[in-house]
């Protein structure tokens, strides 16, 4: 099987992302205030690198499509927007957890970073599943770069 370095690389990092906030969430449940501070920006970092790679992928080469069967595309593309919509909402709430926690406003962010953490939870699950389904279980289909389109490559 021959994987894509950058989604492959790009999917790493969400799924360290989830695995930091798990640990920030352990961390703050023992009373480790510095220590969820210092692990919690951790994953905020590996997210954004995240973000980063699928962004710069995403524009300068492209998107990939679904190859599998098309008795099963409609699935794929309800749970793909599924993802999006966790993904946006979970980077959102992040970025505002962040912030708050940096600022001392603690009653926001006590309140929103358990909810914040299950959505990136469930996002970096729901990210694996679809990389799985883009790379591994079946074959990407087309990509297509909007720049490319622009461009008129």
């Amino acid at each position: 099987m021959n994987l894509p370095i950058l989604p492959t690389i790009s999917t790493s990092f969400i799924v360290i992302s989830a695995i930091l906030v798990a640990i920030g969430w352990y961390l703050i449940a023992k009373g480790n205030i510095e220590a969820h501070k210092k692990v919690m920006m951790a994953a905020g970092v590996a997210a954004t690198i995240f973000f980063v790679i699928y962004a710069s992928r995403t524009i300068f080469i492209g998107n990939t499509s679904f190859g599998g069967p098309d008795n099963i595309k409609i699935y794929y593309t309800i749970f793909l927007i599924f993802h999006i919509t966790l993904a946006t909402i979970g980077g959102a709430m992040g970025i505002v957890n962040l912030y708050t926690g940096m600022k001392d406003k603690l009653n926001i962010h006590r309140k929103l970073g358990p909810i914040t953490s299950i959505i990136w939870f469930f996002t970096a699950i729901t990210g694996v599943a679809v990389y799985l389904l883009l790379y591994v279980f079946y074959h990407g289909g087309e990509t297509t770069s909007v720049i490319k389109a622009i461009l008129g490559f």
